[in-house]
């Protein structure tokens, strides 16, 4: 049966730009839409509106391989959008883009080999499409909307409470005192921001989490660009460094956590003012147990410095009238509390999926590698790294789909899904992360909704980037844990 398009990509973020410029340069003739939920691209880099919206990858890495990144390693959410607008002008893909559309239904149907998906347009109406494969780009949270811890009292509270997520950027803190309730990646990137203007930025945080100050230069690329060198090969070479040293701190992080914890203690240490009670940024867990966040030109640490942002750790127990008060008797008065307290993750976008209209929880389906799923044919889930740049993964699994659409247009298949192997029966089920190695609270939340992993790598999504860059490419398509549907039977002998 004729579909609308062969391949349906959900979102129009980093993960669907990817996805869409593989397909475009690998299988041309390819027929595919970026089903995109905003009235625009870019999905964090565009939803994300809290001051001083940065990256935590240096976009040597979090940019794509084809195209050179040239500016300084962390970018604001301004010039990453700039970039993305770049890659989809000079490709051709903003005719594939099809705005305010959000995916709520999905249906494999099985008699006509083809996803069935319930789209709700801008004008509030439902349409149909239909597709061969379902490429889900959409990222792993809800966007506009954050994690809400409830406490004591909040309904007490004369200011303001907002959460990073949800950013209204008419809000004025200007001369004002701010409570900002978090201490990860988001917490180092809005206090240095709201510094600037604010009265007082105190940091409340249950407890502290490791970072790393630096210049936000590259060295290797201040040296080559001098040279006159092709930006693409200054990009690659500069990529690749990084990336070797990401495996190096991992490394380390794992082999000799003490000297690791060390190091980047006296760095932190370095850039506050002489007596500064360390307790604050020492972490009880070993580094890279959550995301290490960096901190480009130690900019949250100068706030502190100049006494315009000051640190709190504690429990909280209950907000006041005028601040919060927290459990050792402390009180932090507050005009504004900023909740900077995670994601609300979001599994598959919240689409209802079905097969043959029998529903289908993702939280009952065992994951391939983190990216295909037991029970859900033709379709992958981008979920990307967060020890290493997300982007590397969407690249990765991006150069795998157009492979494995290649193998099944020249074997006659229609359809492929992840099965369990004989010797896979009966093996143990475990979380679709191992929080004995990363632990971030919003992904301890909601593990429950997450499909899950096997004890078999063929089962896990590993978060190893240097390993998958050289397994992924290699994996044989026709190894047993891939079912086919061919139809014809000529092309299935064919592929025998």
């Amino acid at each position: 049966m004729a579909t609308d398009f062969d391949v349906l990509i959900v979102g129009a973020g980093i993960s669907g730009i990817s996805a869409a410029w593989h397909l475009q340069h690998h299988r041309p003739g390819t027929s595919f839409a970026m089903l995109e939920r905003e009235d625009g691209f870019g999905g964090t880099w565009y939803t994300h509106k809290f001051p001083g919206i940065r990256s935590d990858s240096d976009l040597y890495t979090f940019g794509f391989h084809f195209k050179p990144w040239v500016g300084p390693p962390i970018a604001t959410a301004a010039e990453i959008q700039a970039y993305l607008g770049e890659v989809i002008a000079e490709n051709g893909l903003g005719p594939h883009i099809r705005y305010r559309q959000s995916v709520e239904t999905a249906d494999w149907d099985s008699a006509d080999q083809c996803w069935r998906l319930g789209v709700r347009q801008g004008d509030g109406s439902l349409a149909s499409l239909s597709c061969r494969f379902l490429w889900m780009a959409q990222g792993y949270y809800h966007h506009r909307k954050g994690y809400w811890p409830q406490w004591e009292g909040m309904e007490s509270f004369t200011g303001t409470i907002t959460h990073t997520e949800e950013w209204d950027e008419s809000l004025d803190y200007a001369g004002k005192r701010v409570a900002l309730i978090g201490s990860g990646a988001t917490a180092a990137t809005v206090i240095p921001a709201m510094a600037k203007t604010a009265a007082q930025v105190t940091m409340v945080q249950r407890s502290p989490t490791y970072f790393f100050p630096a210049a936000n230069v590259n060295e290797t690329a201040e040296l080559l660009r001098p040279l006159d060198l092709d930006p693409a090969w200054v990009h690659e070479i500069v990529r690749r460094k990084n990336n070797y040293d990401q495996a190096e701190i991992t490394r380390r992080c794992r082999e000799e956590p003490e000297v690791v914890t060390a190091e980047l203690l006296a760095a932190v240490q370095a850039l506050l003012p002489e007596g500064f009670d360390m307790a604050h940024f020492t972490p009880s867990y070993p580094p890279w147990r959550q995301r290490l966040a960096f901190v480009p030109d130690g900019d949250l640490f100068a706030a502190v410095r100049d006494g315009k942002a000051g640190v709190v750790t504690g429990q909280i127990a209950r907000f006041t009238p005028d601040g919060i008060a927290m459990a050792d008797g402390t009180n932090v008065p507050a005009d504004v509390i900023v909740l900077a307290t995670g994601f609300d993750l979001c599994v598959m976008g919240d689409i209802r999926f079905s097969h043959d209209g029998i529903a289908i929880d993702p939280a009952d389906t065992i994951t391939w590698r983190g990216m295909m799923f037991t029970q859900l044919p033709n379709m992958v889930w981008v979920f990307g790294y967060f020890r290493a740049s997300w982007t590397l993964r969407s690249d990765l699994v991006s150069q795998f789909v157009c492979r494995l659409l290649d193998h099944m247009d020249a074997t006659g298949a229609t359809s492929v899904v992840p099965r369990l192997r004989p010797e896979d029966e009966g093996m143990a089920l475990e979380p679709f992360f191992d929080l004995n190695d990363f632990n971030p609270h919003y992904v301890q939340r909601s593990l429950h909704l997450l499909p899950k992993a096997g004890d078999k790598a063929e089962w896990r999504h590993s978060q190893d980037y240097w390993t998958e860059k050289t397994v992924l490419p290699a994996i044989d398509l026709t190894s047993p844990e891939f079912a086919y549907t061919r139809p014809n039977p000529v092309a299935a002998i064919a592929a025998e």
